[in-house]
C-alpha cells in the first residue's frame, strides 16, 4: 500500500492540536513553539503533495479509499485535483504566519474578574481548524466532506468568542458581550446552512445510492444516473445555500463583519483567508460536478447576487470607521468576484476565481496582520484614532500600503491577475455583469487609499508619537507575504499551471465551452 500522504497531511495538525492542548498551563512558551513546529511540518507535507501532484495526470491523485460506514455507502475517500492542491498549499502556508502573528494574543491577562483562556488552547484550536480545512479540500466522499465542513465550526466558535480582540473602545464587559454575539451569530448562520445541506446530502444518497463524488459524477456524465430536473435543482440549492453562507455571499454575509471585527487579527485571517475558501472551493467541486444542469439554471441569479456582493461590500467598506470591519466588507466584495468567476462558466473566469482564492488569502493576510500589529500598539480599531503613523513607523506603514494596494488589485501585485481574468471571463459571456463589476475596482481604490491616508499620513497624533516600528517577529510574518504578492503578481504561471487542467475538467462537467471572439484575429 502506498504511503497515505493526504491522511498524514491532515492528521499531523490534528495530533498537534491534541499535543498542544495537553501542554501544562505553566509552559505557555512550549505550547507556542510546539504549535509552530507542527504547522511548519504540515507545510512541508503540503509542499510534498504539491511536488508529487502531476497537473497533466489523472483528475484526482494521491487517492485513498477505505470502507467506513458500509451500510450507508460511506467511505473514507480522499483525492486532490489542481484546485485542491493550490488551496491546501495556501492553508499550510498561512497557518505558521497566523501562529507567529498571534504569539501573544492569548497570553493570560487579568481584567477585573475576567481571565483569558489558556494559551495552549488558542494554538490548539488553530491547528484543529487547519486539520479540518485540509480534510475538506481532500475529501471526495460527500458525507465525509460534510462532517469536516461542519466540524470546523466548533473550534472557530471558541476562537471568536473566547479569544476575541482586546482593543475595544467600550471596555472589556461590552467587548465580551459583542464577542459572544459574534461567535453565536457565526455558529448559527453556518449551522443553518449546514442543516439544509445535510438534507440535500441525504437526498443525494436516496437518488444516487452512494456518497462517492467520482462515482456520482461519472454516472451523471455517462447517463447511467438520470436525475429529475426538479430533484437536481432542489439538491443543488441545498448544497449551494450552505456554501454561500460560508463564502459569504450577499445576503447571507452578515455574520462576517461581526466575526472578523471581534476576533483577533490572526483569527480574522483564519476566517476569511482559510475557512471561507472552503465555501467557494465546494461550489467548484460539488455544485458544478454533481449538479451541472442545475448550476447552469441558477447561474443568472447567482451572478446577480455576486454582483450585489461586489458593489455592496465595497460601498460599506468606504463608510467604515473600524479598520477590521473595513477589511471584512472588502472581503465580501472580493468573494463576490470569486463567485462571479466560478459561475461565469468560462475557463478564464474559473481560473481567475481559483487564482483569486489563493491571492486573496495572501493579500488579506498581509493587510489584516499588519493592521493587527497597528491595533495592538494603539489599543484601538477606530480609523479616527490614528494619523501620521508613517513618520514614526515607516516599515509598518510601508507594508500596510503594500497590503492595501494588493487589496485594490494594483497591477504588479498578485490579486490584479486573478481579478483581471475574472472580469475578462465574465465579460466574454455576460458583458453587462462584467461592466458593472468593474465599479468594484474603483470603490476598492477609494476605501483603500482613504484608509491609508487617514491612518498613516497627516500630522502625528500624540497617541501614536511613540509607536514602535515592526519588530523582528512581525517582519518574519509580513516579509514573505509581501514577497509572494510581488512574485505572483509578476509571474503567476506556477499556480495557473496547476489549476488550469482542473478548471478545464470542471468546464467539461458542465458541458460549457468558451465563447468564440466575434472578431477574428488578424492573420
Amino acid at each position: 500500500m502506498s504511503f497515505p500522504l493526504l491522511t498524514v497531511t491532515a492528521a499531523l495538525p490534528a495530533l498537534g492540536a491534541i499535543a498542544t492542548a495537553a501542554v501544562p498551563a505553566a509552559r505557555r512558551t512550549a505550547a507556542k513553539w510546539l504549535a509552530l513546529l507542527v504547522s511548519l511540518a504540515t507545510l512541508a507535507l503540503a509542499i510534498t503533495v504539491l511536488v508529487r501532484f502531476d497537473p497533466d495526470g489523472d483528475r484526482y491523485q494521491l487517492t485513498e479509499s477505505h470502507a467506513w460506514i458500509a451500510d450507508f455507502g460511506v467511505r473514507y475517500e480522499l483525492g486532490v485535483d489542481g484546485i485542491a492542491v493550490a488551496l491546501i498549499a495556501l492553508t499550510a502556508l498561512l497557518i505558521p504566519f497566523i501562529i507567529l502573528a498571534g504569539w501573544h494574543d492569548a497570553d493570560p491577562l487579568e481584567t477585573g474578574s475576567k481571565r483569558w483562556r489558556p494559551t495552549q488552547g488558542f494554538f490548539a484550536l488553530i491547528l484543529a481548524v487547519e486539520a479540518m480545512v485540509i480534510l475538506s479540500f481532500e475529501a471526495t466522499d460527500v458525507f465525509l466532506f460534510y462532517i469536516f465542513f461542519e466540524a470546523m465550526l466548533i473550534p472557530m466558535y471558541f476562537l471568536i468568542g473566547g479569544f476575541g480582540d482586546r482593543a475595544h473602545e467600550h471596555g472589556e464587559e461590552t467587548a465580551s458581550t459583542q464577542r459572544s454575539y459574534a461567535a453565536v451569530k457565526f455558529l448559527l448562520y453556518n449551522l443553518v446552512g449546514g442543516l439544509i445541506m445535510l438534507a440535500a446530502v441525504i437526498g443525494l444518497y436516496v437518488v444516487a445510492g452512494n456518497f462517492s463524488l467520482q462515482e456520482i459524477a461519472e454516472a451523471r456524465a455517462n447517463g447511467s444516473l438520470d436525475m429529475a430536473t426538479n430533484t437536481e435543482r432542489w439538491l443543488f440549492l441545498g448544497f449551494f445555500f450552505a456554501f454561500a453562507v460560508k463564502a459569504p455571499l450577499w445576503p447571507l454575509h452578515t455574520w462576517l463583519p461581526n466575526a472578523m471585527g471581534e476576533a483577533t487579527a490572526p483569527v480574522a485571517v483564519l476566517i476569511t483567508a482559510v475557512v471561507d475558501k472552503v465555501g467557494t472551493f465546494a461550489m467548484l467541486r460539488f455544485c458544478l460536478q454533481l449538479f451541472p444542469e442545475a448550476s447552469k439554471w441558477a447561474t443568472p441569479a447567482i451572478l446577480v447576487l455576486a454582483l450585489i456582493s461586489i458593489i455592496y461590500g465595497a460601498l460599506l467598506a468606504v463608510g467604515q470607521r473600524d479598520i477590521k470591519r473595513l477589511v471584512a466588507y472588502a472581503s465580501i466584495s472580493h468573494f463576490g468576484f470569486i463567485i462571479m468567476g466560478i459561475f461565469a462558466m468560462t475557463s478564464q473566469g474559473q481560473s481567475g476565481a481559483t487564482l483569486y482564492m489563493v491571492n486573496h488569502g495572501i493579500s488579506t493576510a498581509a493587510l489584516m496582520l499588519v493592521a493587527g500589529f497597528l491595533i495592538s500598539r494603539r489599543g484601538s480599531r477606530l480609523i479616527a484614532d490614528y494619523g501620521g503613523v508613517q513618520k514614526v513607523a515607516p516599515v509598518l506603514a510601508g507594508t500596510f500600503l503594500i497590503g492595501g494596494l494588493a487589496t485594490l488589485s494594483l497591477p504588479g501585485l498578485a490579486p490584479f491577475v486573478s481579478e483581471f481574468l475574472v472580469l475578462v471571463g465574465t465579460f466574454a459571456r455576460y458583458p453587462a455583469i462584467g461592466i458593472i463589476a468593474t465599479f468594484g475596482i474603483v470603490l476598492a481604490a477609494l476605501y483603500t487609499l482613504v484608509l491609508y491616508q487617514r491612518t498613516m499620513t497627516g500630522p502625528v497624533k500624540p497617541e501614536v508619537a511613540a509607536m514602535p516600528d515592526l519588530r523582528v517577529r512581525e517582519l518574519v510574518v509580513v516579509a514573505p507575504l509581501v514577497v509572494l504578492l510581488i512574485f505572483l503578481g509578476v509571474y503567476p504561471k506556477p499556480v495557473t499551471d496547476i489549476i488550469d487542467p482542473a478548471v478545464k475538467q470542471t468546464m467539461s462537467d458542465v458541458q460549457k465551452k468558451d465563447p468564440q471572439p466575434e472578431v477574428e484575429a488578424a492573420k
